[in-house]
C-alpha cells in the first residue's frame, strides 16, 4: 500500500485543490496528471473529466468516470486492494470526473513481460475483472509499484449489464477458485444488499440494472466455483492487447 494511510489519501483526493500539470497523450479519453493539495499534503493523481470521454455506442455518455470510482469501491469491499484510491469529484478544473492516486511504477512491466511464477499472482485480478465485467483489460493496465504491490488501472468501461468481458488474462480456465478468494466473494455478496454502505455508494455511481448484474455475476461465480472459459462466439480479448 502507499506510505500514507488510505483514508488520508482519499480525504486529499476528495477535498483537496486540484492543479493540472500535464496531459497523458496515449489514452482514448482526456486524461491528466494533477497535483492535489490539502493541509500541506501534495499528492499526484490521475484526473479523468467526464466531458473528455469519447462517446461509446454501448455505454451511457459521461459515465466512465463514475465507473472508475465504482471499481475502487468493489476492490476495497473484496479486500483485495487492487485499484488505487479513487474518488468521483463533482468540482474539478474541467468539470466532474474521477481522481485516482498516481502509482509510481516500472513502465516496462506489464502482463506480457511476466514470468510464469508472477502470473500465478493474477487469480484475484481475473476474478475482479469477471465481477466488474471489464471490457478492456489490456496488458499494460497492470502496474507494479515500488514495493511490487500489484495495481490495476483503467476501469471506465466496466459494469455493463450485458456481458462485455474482454481481457488478455485467460490463464486459469477451468481451475477451481481458491477457497480464500471464494470466501472473499461470498462476504462481498453480503455487502450488495440494499441498506449496506457499499450498495448505497454504488447507487450514486451506477444504474440499478448494473448493480443487479454485478450481483448476478457474484452469485454465478460462487455457484460455479471455477474460472470460466471465454465465450467462443464473442470477442474475449481487447484490441490493442497492450
Amino acid at each position: 500500500m502507499p506510505k500514507l494511510e488510505t483514508s488520508i489519501i482519499l480525504n486529499v483526493l476528495q477535498n483537496g485543490e486540484i492543479n493540472i500539470k500535464g496531459e497523458f497523450a496515449w489514452g482514448s479519453n482526456y486524461t491528466f496528471l494533477a497535483e492535489v493539495c490539502l493541509d500541506g499534503r501534495v499528492l499526484q493523481a490521475v484526473y479523468k473529466p467526464s466531458r473528455g470521454e469519447r462517446p461509446l455506442w454501448d455505454f451511457p455518455p459521461a459515465s466512465l468516470a463514475r465507473r472508475e470510482a465504482a471499481a475502487y469501491l468493489v476492490s476495497e469491499a473484496l479486500g483485495w486492494e487492487l485499484v488505487p484510491p479513487t474518488v468521483y469529484r463533482m468540482k474539478a478544473p474541467l468539470g466532474p470526473g474521477s481522481l485516482q492516486f498516481y502509482i509510481e511504477h516500472d513502465p516496462e512491466m506489464n502482463y506480457f513481460s511476466l514470468g510464469e511464477a508472477e502470473r500465478q499472482r493474477l487469480r484475484p485480478v481475473v476474478l475482479f475483472d469477471i465481477l466488474v465485467n471489464n471490457a478492456d483489460r489490456k496488458g499494460s493496465h497492470l502496474l507494479y509499484g515500488d514495493d511490487q504491490h500489484l495495481w490495476l488501472i483503467d476501469h471506465g468501461i466496466c459494469f455493463h449489464a450485458e456481458n462485455k468481458l474482454r481481457t488478455v488474462i485467460w490463464d486459469f480456465i477451468g481451475d477451481p477458485i481458491p477457497d480464500n478468494l471464494l470466501n472473499d466473494i461470498r462476504c462481498f455478496r453480503q455487502l450488495l444488499i440494499p441498506g449496506q454502505d457499499l450498495y448505497t455508494n454504488l447507487q450514486a455511481l451506477l444504474k440499478q440494472i448494473e448493480i443487479h448484474a454485478l450481483t448476478m455475476r457474484v452469485e454465478h461465480l460462487i455457484t460455479q466455483g471455477q474460472f470460466p472459459a471465454p465465450n467462443p462466439e464473442e470477442r474475449s480479448v481487447p484490441w490493442p492487447p497492450i
